[in-house]
């Protein structure tokens, strides 16, 4: 599975990235090098009990990274021109301990938590040289083919809502812009906070 954005964009399941990639995209400082995409897996009661190699080794085995024949893995890396630019979560909304108990997800509509056929996009990093050049719209775009192809029957996200001329900082993003979400075709069901939205796919 790839998708290109201006011929310069190619996205694949993060098994087919190696762990090399992977860490590059991270880095090795700031909010995304130490949370390696574990927030959203990890209990608020276990989360401060958890030290930056144990999540950089979580991430490692939940991605499968370097091992093209895997038959799962949890998000989705992006190459600008060849080089490791960008990184996407998406699985099984199940898969996120962390939403079970958030009211985000929730608020104003009547899902079932333990549905595995709705899965979630819940993360995105850009590495600071790829940004504002179409990454996280490209794994966003991803991201629906790759949980259709799944046997999903929708998928959403929960992105942060900027008033006009309003800024953010990256660590708040890390969730995506509703902008994101609805250049990849998701529609906006409900807005549980003034700052907060949740948008879906479903499929036929």
């Amino acid at each position: 599975m790839s998708t290109a954005t201006d011929g310069a964009i190619t996205v694949v399941p993060a098994n087919q990235a190696s762990p090399a990639d992977l860490d590059a995209i991270f880095g090795s400082r700031g909010n995304a090098a130490w949370c390696r995409c574990q927030w959203f897996k990890i209990r608020d009661r276990d989360w401060q009990d958890e030290a930056t190699e144990e999540r950089a080794a979580a991430l490692r085995e939940q991605t499968a990274c370097g091992d093209p024949d895997a038959t799962s893995t949890s998000g989705l890396v992006a190459y600008l021109d060849g080089e490791p630019a960008g990184w996407c979560a998406v699985e099984p909304r199940t898969a996120y301990v962390r939403l079970r108990y958030a009211r985000v997800p929730w608020r104003g509509r009547d899902e079932d938590r333990d549905d595995d056929s709705v899965w979630a996009v819940t993360c995105f990093v850009t590495r600071t040289r790829f940004r504002r050049r179409g990454v996280s719209r490209a794994l966003a775009a991803a991201a629906v083919d790759f949980a259709r192809e799944r046997g999903a029957r929708a998928v959403e996200g929960y992105p942060l809502v900027l008033r006009p001329g309003e800024r953010s900082t990256w660590g708040e993003l890390f969730v995506g812009s509703v902008g994101v979400f609805a250049a990849a075709g998701f529609t906006e069901v409900t807005r549980p906070t003034p700052r907060r939205a949740v948008m879906r796919v479903d499929f036929p």
